[in-house]
């Protein structure tokens, strides 16, 4: 189970690292049902880039694997073609990570935008690590 506690410290360090290497970010985390616990937007961070930062933290979570993972797979001639048009939009780009216990069970995920996609998968990974 995500608690706000632990929402709150993948928040932080996903903050800490967007700051060392000079972005602003949309910072979203959900729970294990993919519903958003907390989310921070770094002052100045694009407002277009709220609504990525939930979806991407939120297509992590539908289908257990990182967005840049599932981005590999849904490009033309690929198994997972077109899947960005479910579940009212997926995003498939880099900047959405699964997050799990100590014990490696899935709790939530993290979905980062504001930035270039290395460096959203960046703030995302280091706010992973947090837990």
């Amino acid at each position: 189970m995500m608690t706000l506690a632990q929402a709150e410290q993948v928040i932080a360090a996903a903050k800490e690292k967007s700051k060392a290497i000079d972005t602003k970010m949309n910072i979203a985390v959900v729970d294990a049902g993919a519903n958003l616990v907390a989310f921070a937007r770094m002052d100045g961070a694009w407002l277009g880039s709220l609504d990525i930062a939930i979806k991407k933290a939120k297509t992590a979570r539908y289908f257990d694997m990182n967005t840049g993972s599932i981005g590999e797979l849904s490009q033309p001639g690929q198994p997972l073609y077109n899947i960005e048009h479910s579940n009212n939009g997926l995003i498939t780009f880099p900047g959405g990570v699964v997050l799990k216990n100590a014990s490696g069970e899935i709790i939530g995920a993290v979905g980062v935008s504001g930035s270039s996609v290395d460096n959203d998968h960046t703030v995302a990974e280091a706010g992973s690590k947090a837990l």
